[in-house]
């Protein structure tokens, strides 16, 4: 990302990324009156694989707290850790809702990725787990964004 596109919030003027936008074919347009790209990463994860884990997300109404059945799960399953209060499902993370939200998604996003690819700045990566997707990921945005060093390195 171009650094006019999102001010830093310290004196540093670096890149800020924005995940999950744009979403839309529109926002991308937008997004264009103001910035201009230079990279755009997008992580190819299989349906199953979203639809899984994002099913997977319970609430405690009364505090907001998220907990994720497989990588953040209560103690006692159903129950918030804090309170001992049941846990709940929102509706649209059931996995029926999930699963119409990621076609959706799916559906809206092809044409910004094609855009984006069209343009030369598109990096994709794949697979189903992060730690084994991170280090390619990492390894793009250190070759195209400077370290910020801290007040103490300048």
């Amino acid at each position: 990302l171009h650094p006019r596109c999102f001010p830093a919030p310290h004196p540093h003027p670096h890149p800020r990324a924005r995940p999950g936008f744009p979403r839309t074919l529109g926002q991308a347009k937008a997004l264009d009156g103001i910035c201009e790209l230079d990279l755009v990463i997008s992580l190819n994860i299989p349906f199953e694989t979203l639809k899984d884990r994002l099913s997977a997300c319970w609430v405690h109404p009364a505090s907001g707290r998220v907990y994720n059945m497989d990588f953040n799960p209560p103690l006692t399953r159903g129950v918030d850790d804090l309170t001992g209060e049941p846990l709940v499902q929102r509706e649209d993370d059931r996995p029926e809702a999930v699963a119409a939200r990621l076609r959706k998604y799916k559906d809206a996003a092809k044409p910004v990725i094609e855009l984006y690819k069209s343009r030369g700045i598109l990096h994709s990566f794949s697979g189903t787990e992060t730690n084994k997707i991170w280090p390619y990921v990492y390894t793009l945005l250190s070759s195209r964004i400077p370290p910020i060093l801290s007040e103490e390195e300048h």
